[in-house]
């Protein structure tokens, strides 16, 4: 039996750390995590203090040496060809740019799991895009990594469901589950010499772009069914907020109903036993949880029992930036 694959891994985000546990604990794994690169330790929380991320935490209780450089350059191409003796390289959710000295650096190459299915919804933001486009599938896929923006080959993929009440946190969750088995398979077939690969359909690509707090606005004279989709797919970060009484208040979760609705867009119907119901250009929109500032995410029947939302108050509207595009975004 030959000896596991030496991989190197390159993540900064939580998202990867089943794969990784299966990884080093599985039976019959196909690799050992012989390094970890992560980002630099980063302000957290309110009092900004300096904190090692996920993937360094996990990283140093199972004892593997952590790298973490601002940016890469040829001196850590040769650490992970040289003294890592890296057979490949598995990045998720990075963060940081690779040139083609790190790609090329593992003996068997570098590769990327993108929580989405190529070629839709390449670049910074795939989750929440999916979600807030109102997509009822998305996944994972296991891809070659290239300098192209998430343009490399890809050998296989993993689906999940995406439901109407879920948000980016909980298909996030998913996402991460599903990449175990995607992730161990292809390296399976990869020390095995047997990993396809297929060129994407360059004529479905789409592009999605980091996310900011200006992303959390709504339009209400858009369908229900969009704004569902929008705040769900938003939260958590960065969230959608409208403007009650003169107060910014978040909206954790929402669904729509297609029957027609009665009042301005943006106009309170009612609240009924589950819900705030608001007026839309084509159907109602259900907001099922909200927050205000300083306080916690709530039921919409609790949250109105502190804070009044009378009928016929009209929330705050404003156009709703793109978030796909055909065509890659500019960088800002």
């Amino acid at each position: 039996m030959s000896a596991p694959l030496r991989l190197v891994f390159l993540g900064s985000d939580a998202l990867a750390i089943p794969t990784l546990d299966e990884i080093v604990d599985g039976p019959a794994s196909p690799a050992t995590v012989v390094g970890v690169y992560t980002q630099p330790d980063r302000p957290h929380g309110r009092g900004q203090r300096i904190e090692p991320g996920p993937i360094k935490r996990w990283a140093e209780r199972r004892g593997i040496p952590v790298f973490q450089p601002e940016r890469l350059d040829g001196g850590d191409a040769a650490g992970v060809r040289e003294r890592l003796r890296a057979d490949v390289a598995l990045v998720m959710a990075y963060g940081l740019l690779l040139k083609d000295e790190m790609l090329v650096a593992p003996r068997l190459g570098t590769f990327n799991v993108h929580t989405s299915l190529l070629p839709r919804f390449r670049g910074a933001s795939p989750v929440a895009t999916a979600v807030a486009s109102g997509v009822s599938e998305t996944g994972v896929s296991f891809m070659r990594l290239v300098r192209k923006l998430d343009a490399g080959p890809v050998a296989d993929c993993e689906r999940v469901p995406v439901g109407p009440r879920d948000t980016a946190a909980e298909v996030t969750a998913k996402l991460a589950a599903a990449a175990v088995p995607l992730v161990v398979r292809s390296l399976r077939a990869l020390e095995a010499g047997a990993l396809a690969l297929r060129d994407q359909d360059e004529s479905a690509v789409t592009y999605c772009r980091r996310l900011s707090k200006a992303d959390g606005v709504l339009d209400f004279t858009r369908p229900a069914r969009e704004l569902a989709a929008r705040i769900n797919g938003l939260f958590p970060w960065p969230g959608c907020a409208v403007e009650i009484g003169g107060v910014a208040v978040k909206l954790g979760l929402a669904e729509s109903e297609s029957e027609g609705s009665t009042g301005p867009a943006g106009a309170v119907l009612e609240s009924d036993p589950e819900s705030v119901r608001v007026a839309t250009g084509s159907g109602v929109l259900r907001l099922l949880r909200l927050q205000r500032p300083g306080g916690r995410m709530l039921p919409a029947t609790e949250f109105v029992r502190g804070f009044a939302i009378p009928a016929g108050s009209v929330l705050s509207s404003a156009p709703m930036p793109a978030l796909e595009s055909s065509q890659p975004f500019p960088r800002v």
